[in-house]
């Protein structure tokens, strides 16, 4: 073939305003699609610093900070020149530059970060300071920089210094409002540190200052600075002595005072890192950074700057583990639902790309009989879907990146970039495969005749081997492997579509010899036309089955989500609610709490934490409780259901039967033993009943008894166990005692979603399903379009030979109902089956739960079948199907068979 003459300039435009519809469909497709893919990146990215940044901040300063000590100046150097390297001026240069040392992406806070001097806590003989065990209290000093900027003065001044001295026998200090009021220091109150070769040096409080944001890094890092603590001396029995350990906040110009005292001083740079200038995807930085400042070349740099002796100390690096750890376990999940979705949502380009090919066919059949080339035949369409697509794709971006501010940009540019190579790639791709070979006319191209090639069978054969490779990945490795598993249910889609696809014609050619003997045309007639369905039918088969197992693996993954916090809440509290104090309940409480609204069921329970078998001195936490209503509490939670007889004591005087935990009964079987309660009394037990959970008690190692049994003291009741569905938190509260801990099973559920990470991996996992579900949905009305002109024309000329209305509407929906009800029948088996085979490979527990504590109280955070998410948006594809087909059959009704079957002649091509 010989090539094309160069395009005149009007062609794309020509192109374009002869179907502007379709244009303009095609501009909202990609910039939606454009929007959405560069809007995930950016979702992931704003919930992972957010989680991040929340890590930091509830950590301790002194956890998160970053603390550069070093020792006094050597010993041997002139005592001028120690007093010079505890000077300000000193310090703030060395400041300035171990700050310059910090590698990036490590940030830090310049408001929150300070330097200075302080000695450990030394014992001061004045003895007007309280000695709450007669041992003296042990005070530190501290020149700390920016006090000022940090606190308000409440009486007296700041402190002073002029030229100070190791020698000085007087400074001026300050103290916070907290260690005045405890160690009952004033204005004017002078303390006496004691020194080394010269007198004590004499400490003049001149002023109380009160810490603003006392719970930020200047003052929190060293908590001593703030807030004084009462020191318990170890190893002195059940009362230990205790002495109170406080500070004396110095003027920075004072620090040379502290060489004179009996605890060498130590010069620090206190680094506090910036939550501004965390971000997620640099994690794996910013502990590589703390490595290198603890024990690395920034560690080597700062003691070149400041001191041979100088060391690091932090544990932000254990933060950063913590969060890294945690998203490890969420981010396969999030990856499952954005292959899904946009495995769907490429489906959809391609298919748009396949309707344009299909609606301009007789258009470039022309142009490649006269004489047409390939390549640029391809080249036009290309320019001309380029034209409406990258503005398209642009805007989206844009949308996506004013929408959300703070993420990564090239990510999200990348995404959008993809999206929109996809769909100007679609249509020039799709007609370039259909016009390979110069042809006027061409044969049946439907499901019942076109036979797969060798080379597809070879390609779905291989497709089938990765599937099968990535879902026995998924269940050997489970979601930490790599990105092959997250694609396990994405890849059993597409092979359920691929495997429907060929077994599409089998049922056709069963029913259409049976449909034959009916009377009337239209079973008959649909049955043809259904076989008749092209065979390019897989695209639609692949974005519907691809987006209900996204839906249903989502589904699933949501209900397990939800029922392992559930169930970790109810094991946390034992029932709805939970009331619960260590000495006895009044005894009118648990009438009143009967009468609180909402409260449906209520058990009594007397709990002994310190129970101790006479032969172990291992204690076992007693319940005693009511058998009758025990027995209904564990029933309806589930928590270890027992027979209520198997409580109760014939004999009235015989051992107590007892319920246990299997710990406890391989300890003691079936024989009975006595038990030492926490008022000195024993009661004799013999354990009938093993449970591996009970409401009363949390955890592997109790016994409940009927608290009949029990002496009257032991029988209080110290725990009220509730049910209902709408308990009511601040009524219950209400009527507890103020010292009651109150706890309700829905306050401690919501608990376990507390950070940005659980919460936005499963907002964006939500979307991505919703999304993958409407493309969906858009890949069958495309698919229904497609065909929509040749439906019309059938209804048109059938309606010449007599159908009526009715019955053209009754063909139209018979006739689409198999390839719905086979792809929603498929879809709903294949989601089915993809939680059976994914399950045992699937751990929910770390995006379910919040802490390393919560993840132990459950073993039970599994996929979870859910029926809405599996027949639903089956049940939405068939309804769609039916009401596109009758829509559409109504619609040919109101126009009239004449103008359809005229149409043709405006449409034929020149």
């Amino acid at each position: 073939m010989s090539e094309m003459n160069p395009v005149p300039a009007p062609w794309t435009r020509t192109r374009l305003r002869a179907a502007p519809g379709a244009a303009c469909a095609l501009a909202l497709l990609v910039a939606l699609t454009a929007c959405l893919a560069a809007a995930f990146p950016r979702s992931v990215d704003r919930y992972e610093d957010a989680a991040l940044r929340r890590a930091v901040e509830r950590a301790r300063p002194a956890t998160t900070g970053v603390g550069v000590w070093a020792e006094q100046p050597g010993l041997f150097l002139p005592r001028e020149r120690r007093e010079e390297a505890l000077l300000p001026g000193t310090l703030a240069a060395q400041y300035a530059k171990v700050r310059a040392a910090v590698p990036r992406p490590l940030v830090v806070d310049p408001d929150q970060s300070t330097y200075g001097v302080r000695t450990k806590p030394q014992e001061v003989p004045d003895r007007w300071l309280p000695r709450p065990s007669g041992l003296p209290a042990q005070l530190s000093l501290a020149a700390q920089q920016g006090l000022a900027d940090h606190a308000t003065v409440r009486s007296g001044r700041l402190p002073h210094a002029g030229r100070v001295t190791a020698a000085t026998a007087e400074v001026e200090a300050a103290v916070t409002v907290e260690t005045a009021k405890s160690l009952h220091i004033k204005v004017g109150s002078v303390i006496h540190v004691p020194g080394v070769e010269r007198a004590p040096l004499a400490v003049r409080v001149t002023g109380i200052v009160a810490p603003r944001d006392p719970e930020r890094a200047y003052w929190a890092t060293q908590p001593l600075l703030r807030t004084p603590d009462l020191v318990l001396v170890p190893g002195n029995g059940a009362d230990p002595d205790k002495y109170w350990a406080g500070s004396l906040l110095l003027a920075p110009e004072a620090a040379p005072a502290m060489l004179g005292t009996a605890v060498g001083p130590w010069r620090y740079w206190q680094l506090a890192p910036s939550p501004v200038g965390l971000h997620a995807h640099e994690a794996d930085r910013l502990k590589s950074a703390v490595a290198s400042l603890e024990s690395g070349p920034a560690l080597r740099r700062i003691r070149t700057l400041t001191d041979p002796t100088t060391t690091v100390n932090t544990d932000l690096d254990t933060v950063l583990n913590d969060f890294t750890g945690l998203r490890s376990g969420v981010r396969p999940l999030v990856a499952v639902a954005a292959f899904g979705a946009g495995t769907v949502a490429a489906v959809v380009l391609l298919m748009a790309g396949g309707l344009a090919a299909d609606r301009r066919r007789a258009e470039l059949t022309l142009l490649r009989a006269r004489g047409a080339s390939l390549p640029g035949l391809a080249g036009r369409l290309l320019a001309e879907t380029a034209v409406v697509a990258l503005p398209a794709g642009a805007v989206g971006l844009a949308v996506a990146l004013l929408a959300l501010p703070g993420g990564r940009a090239p990510q999200a540019i990348a995404a959008a970039a993809a999206v929109t190579a996809v769909a100007c790639a679609a249509l020039p791709l799709r007609a370039a495969a259909a016009h390979r070979t110069v042809r006027i006319q061409g044969g049946r191209a439907d499901v019942t005749t076109v036979r797969p090639s060798r080379r597809r069978t070879v390609a779905e054969l291989t497709l089938v081997v990765v599937a099968l490779g990535a879902v026995e990945a998924l269940r050997r490795r489970g979601t930490t492997g790599d990105q092959l598993t997250a694609l396990a249910p994405v890849l059993v889609g597409v092979v359920a579509a691929l495997v429907l696809v060929r077994l599409y014609p089998l049922p056709l050619r069963g029913l259409a010899r049976p449909a034959a003997r009916l009377r009337g045309a239209l079973g008959h007639l649909s049955l043809a036309r259904a076989g008749r369905t092209s065979a390019s039918a897989v695209l639609p088969l692949l974005a519907l089955l691809t987006a209900l197992t996204t839906a249903a693996f989502g589904g699933s993954v949501l209900a397990g989500v939800r029922e392992a916090r559930d169930q970790a809440a109810l094991l946390a509290v034992g029932a709805d609610a939970r009331i619960e104090t260590t000495s006895p309940l009044p005894a009118g409480l648990p009438d009143r709490i009967r009468r609180t609204p909402g409260v449906q069921g209520l058990a009594v329970a007397s709990i002994t934490y310190q129970a101790k078998p006479t032969d172990l001195t291992r204690p076992v936490p007693l319940a005693g409780v009511d058998p009758r209503d025990y027995a209904e509490l564990a029933s309806r939670t589930g928590l270890g259901p027992f027979p209520e007889g198997e409580l109760r004591d014939p004999t009235g005087h015989g051992p107590l039967p007892a319920l246990a935990s299997p710990a406890v009964a391989g300890a003691y079987g079936t024989r009975p033993f006595p038990i030492r309660l926490e008022d000195g009394t024993t009661v004799t037990v013999r354990i009938t009943v093993v449970v591996d959970r009970t409401p009363a008690v949390a955890g592997d190692n109790f016994l409940v008894v009927d608290r009949a049994g029990l002496n009257r003291q032991a029988s209080l009741p110290t725990a009220l166990l509730l049910t209902g569905s709408h308990l009511n938190g601040p009524a219950l509260r209400a009527a507890a005692p103020h010292s009651a801990n109150v706890q309700l099973r829905s306050e401690e559920r919501a608990r376990y979603a507390d950070s940005p990470l659980q919460t936005g991996a499963e907002h964006v996992y939500t979307t991505a399903v919703a999304a993958g579900a409407g493309y969906a949905v858009l890949s069958l009305l495309l698919s229904l379009l497609r065909t929509a002109p040749e439906r019309t024309a059938l209804l048109a000329r059938l309606r010449t030979m007599g159908l009526t209305r009715t019955q053209g509407r009754h063909l139209l929906i018979l006739e689409s109902l198999p390839q719905a009800v086979l792809a929603a029948a498929g879809g709903t088996l294949t989601g089915w089956a993809t939680i059976r085979l994914l399950s045992p490979g699937v751990d929910l527990t770390t995006i379910a739960l919040s802490s390393s504590s919560d993840r132990a109280a459950t073993t039970d955070a599994v996929l979870r079948t859910d029926a809405t998410s599996l027949l639903l948006p089956a049940a939405a594809i068939v309804l769609v199907t039916v009401g596109v087909a009758g829509a559409q059959a109504w619609w040919t009704g109101r126009r009239g068979a004449v103008a359809e079957l005229r149409a043709g002649d405006a449409s034929a091509p020149p």
